[in-house]
């Protein structure tokens, strides 16, 4: 179970950077951001896996790729801006976590919009709406 892994990884990492955070603060930093990295790196094995996955799925069914893209796009906006501002937020930086956050949620949103349109419109076709 790769979860019992990383979960090791993140408190060993947290444990470690508190110790030494007594003694040498700038280190502990790097320290944390080390475990962050290590998870990171763990979690992208998942998303390749999940990318083959979607790749079979489309070849069997005629599935209109845009709509994937764009999942796919919103999921690594949300994981990049989340992982991003925990670190700014451990450093002492919650007004820049604040600001990523807030930016991550705008970017997701303009890379919905064209899915949004398309529903809007086959509901509008649907009901003949004039």
């Amino acid at each position: 179970m790769e979860i019992i892994r990383i979960s090791v990884v993140g408190i060993a990492g947290v444990l470690l950077a508190v110790l030494l955070k007594q003694v040498r603060p700038e280190y502990a930093l790097y320290l944390a951001l080390t475990a962050g990295l290590i998870i990171l790196y763990y979690s992208s094995e998942k998303l390749n896996g999940l990318f083959g996955d979607l790749r079979e799925i489309q070849k069997m069914l005629p599935l209109n790729t845009t709509y994937l893209q764009i999942l796919m796009k919103m999921l690594g906006i949300t994981y990049v801006g989340q992982f991003c501002a925990g670190i700014c937020r451990d450093s002492g930086y919650a007004s820049v976590a604040g600001q990523i956050e807030t930016f991550g949620k705008l970017a997701v949103l303009a890379v919905s919009m064209p899915a949004l349109k398309a529903l809007l419109e086959t509901i509008h076709d649907f009901l003949g709406l004039v």
